[in-house]
């Protein structure tokens, strides 16, 4: 996929007013100790605009996003690169393989969990994704709000 590159602003199309659309920049959260070293964190998304998005929204909350992927194999790869301690995945994905597979190959190879963030949220996938112990799901459209409060929760449970 090639991308041109545009202000930030026309790029990232959030949305200019407050409540005025599902992603908005959350304030930063209380359980991320900025003194720490940020956390990583991976976007597997194939909607350029959502995967920018959701890195404007991690960012701005206090998180490191090491990368974008929009297929299973650029996920697998960055995540052998750059070692996040989660990914956030969409399940369509571009390509053959979609999130399930990819979260599977990250999670065996690498030991690395993920939140699912999808609109593709029923009983079946859910089922498909269980023996990798998805840490959450968000079904879109879904805030930055929730996303933020989402991945500070998961990471709660490891500290």
């Amino acid at each position: 996929m090639i991308v041109q590159s545009a202000p930030t602003a026309a790029r990232l199309a959030l949305p200019s007013e407050p409540n005025g659309s599902r992603f908005q920049a959350p304030r930063r959260v209380e359980g991320v100790d900025q003194k720490k070293e940020r956390v990583r964190i991976l976007i597997v998304e194939d909607d350029f605009l959502i995967a920018m998005q959701t890195e404007t929204v991690l960012s701005e909350a206090g998180y490191e996003v090491v990368g974008t992927a929009s297929t299973a194999d650029q996920a697998i790869l960055l995540a052998r690169e750059k070692r996040p301690a989660l990914a956030v995945m969409d399940i369509r994905l571009e390509g053959e393989r979609d999130g399930i597979d990819a979260a599977k190959h990250l999670f065996d190879e690498l030991n690395i969990r993920c939140i699912f963030a999808t609109a593709h949220d029923d009983a079946i996938t859910r089922q498909r994704a269980e023996p990798i112990a998805p840490l959450g799901w968000l079904a879109k459209p879904f805030t930055g709000d929730s996303l933020v409060a989402l991945v500070n929760s998961t990471l709660t449970k490891f500290d």
